[in-house]
């Protein structure tokens, strides 16, 4: 078998359940509805009494409850049962090659890898072949270290993005594995969609996997020889935490290999169309809108002009990569939209994001800003602009893709809360699973 590892990946040792049911066995992403324990109730209910991979994890709505050191602990010893118990089926050295058909009918592909944990890194203005999309929190860190120490399994919610215009890896990938017979095919809980995987093991398909990553790698190799391999869509806390498990572990051991130095992903073309990225907007209370607005322009450039309605603005902000549109009220109580064209390059947010800090930080220390999905949000919170409690909503375009990984490898990690991948529902799943810690 070839090695993977200039491309800082492996083949892993696939854990897949035995003849259980998967719409019960599948749980979402623990970092989802953290401020909805009726989700994870209603999960709960869904699993009942079988073999789940709810019993796996630890939903993050729970990481401050008094009970999480017992929940913990019965993680642990779940974990231990299901392989004691004969609940997984032998392991298989294999790539898994997904299809996700989530709740809005989009189908997401994508090719379920180890990572190599030492090809990460989440600093910034990092030359790994993995890189952080966002800001890591390193607060947020050791609590998930709690839970992946020791475990002797793990699951992957962890989505990386690859930059693959021609479709060249996981969609061909996928090609070759769909000639078998797939090795889960299930409705998810919650209506969240089906989900189909099909393993990718023979010699052939796991030679053109290569060829494929090569090509790759020359065409995102820049001047100074670095290479920009992956970059972590969702999950990056968890591949931070992985990480810094890896490294303790390291240092304590003495050794350079083991299966705690890989951790489970999925890899997603960037430019799959069943992958949706949408902005995360802006909403600054306390503030004047023109002033806010002049202070952006004066920083970043562009061109301000007056639209009519708000059905103007939002048109002109989405069908651009580097316009921004700010709604607020006039002093007579009447709506305000406000339209700010650049010509910049980068994606938008990560030039917009310091000005608003530091706009907070020197001109408008009683500011806040808070962060909102969907543009209807950023009109209905706009509308409420008065001369008691001043508000602004920035509405920001739309991500673009064929700029993500070129802003992130000059500029480095973006802003935090600058886009997401899809409705909530549509994060990944727990499924397949691989031994950790023995």
């Amino acid at each position: 078998m070839k090695s993977f590892t200039e491309f800082g990946i492996k083949v892993p040792e696939i854990l897949l359940p035995k003849n259980k049911d998967m719409s019960v066995w599948s749980v979402i992403a623990c970092d989802q509805y953290t401020q909805d324990v009726s989700y994870w109730e209603r999960a709960s209910d869904c699993a009942g009494s079988k073999p789940s991979t709810l019993n796996l994890i630890l939903p993050e709505v729970y990481l401050a409850s008094p009970d999480r050191t017992e929940r913990i602990k019965n993680i642990r010893k779940t974990m231990n049962d299901y392989i004691a118990e004969g609940i997984f089926d032998d392991a298989k050295d294999e790539f898994i090659y997904v299809e996700r058909k989530t709740g809005y009918g989009r189908i997401r592909k994508g090719l379920v890898v180890a990572v190599d944990l030492d090809s990460y890194e989440w600093k910034p203005m990092s030359k790994a072949l993995i890189r952080a999309t966002e800001a890591t929190i390193e607060s947020r860190i050791p609590p998930r270290k709690e839970i992946r120490k020791n475990a002797p399994l793990e699951s992957p919610h962890i989505m990386l993005l690859v930059n693959d215009p021609k479709h060249s890896l996981v969609e061909k990938t996928g090609e070759m594995a769909k000639k078998n017979s797939p090795v889960y095919d299930s409705d998810l809980m919650l209506n969240a969609g089906h989900i189909t995987g099909w393993a990718v093991s023979s010699e052939e398909e796991l030679n053109k996997v290569h060829s494929a990553l090569e090509d790759l790698k020359k065409d995102n190799t820049a001047s100074d020889g670095s290479t920009f391999m992956f970059a972590v869509g969702d999950g990056n806390h968890s591949l931070a935490t992985a990480k810094a498990v890896w490294d303790e572990y390291k240092a304590e051991t003495g050794l350079t290999d083991s299966p705690v130095r890989y951790a489970l992903v999925e890899i997603v073309n960037i430019y799959d169309e069943g992958l949706t990225f949408e902005p995360i907007h802006r909403v600054l209370f306390n503030t004047d809108a023109d002033a806010l607005a002049s202070y952006v322009q004066g920083t970043i450039g562009g061109t301000i002009y007056s639209c009519s309605s708000a059905e103007e603005l939002d048109a002109k902000v989405k069908n651009s990569t580097a316009s921004f549109g700010f709604v607020s009220k006039t002093e007579d109580g009447k709506d305000k939209f406000t339209l700010l064209e650049t010509s910049i390059k980068e994606l938008a947010v990560s030039r917009l994001q310091p000005v608003l800090d530091k706009y907070i930080e020197c001109c408008k220390k009683d500011a806040s800003i808070d962060y909102i999905h969907g543009s209807d949000e950023v009109f209905r919170l706009g509308a409420q602009d008065s001369k008691e409690n001043r508000t602004v909503s920035i509405l920001l375009p739309p991500v673009a893709k064929d700029s993500f990984f070129a802003t992130i490898n000059s500029r480095g990690p973006l802003p935090r809360k600058s886009f997401s991948m899809g409705e909530a529902s549509e994060k990944r799943f727990y499924l397949e699973c691989r031994k950790l810690f023995s």
